[in-house]
């Protein structure tokens, strides 16, 4: 009997590795765009474990995308994602609310500074 391993991974990763191996060099830059935003509270209860709480929800959901905790006083928020349009963030917020219905009524694209690979 032979087993078999899948392995999934950010096509980030594989561009990286590949630049790496062809002796490209890419540096990380911050530009404008947007992310999905799926909490964001300033109930100083609880806001902060809500986040957390909601990140690790998101985890361990098969959303890929990088998550953001931010704390914007007084608000603790979560986002997903680095996309360039608008029409990415809302495409990826159909896919959020998909895989995770309970955050469809806070989750919504934002704009942000995102951070790309140039």
């Amino acid at each position: 009997m032979q087993d078999n391993v899948t392995v999934v991974q950010d096509s980030a990763i594989t561009r990286l590795m590949l630049d790496k191996q062809n002796g490209v060099e890419r540096k990380q830059v911050e530009i404008q765009g947007y992310r999905v935003q799926v909490f964001s509270s300033n109930n100083q209860q609880n806001a902060k474990t809500e986040a957390f709480r909601i990140q690790k929800l998101v985890e361990n959901s098969n959303i890929e995308g990088d998550i953001y905790v931010q704390y914007n006083p007084p608000f603790w928020k979560v986002r997903i994602g680095n996309f360039r349009t608008l029409e990415e963030a809302q495409l990826f917020k159909e896919e959020v609310i998909r895989a995770l219905p309970e955050l469809q009524g806070d989750t919504y694209p934002v704009r942000d500074k995102i951070t790309v690979m140039e």
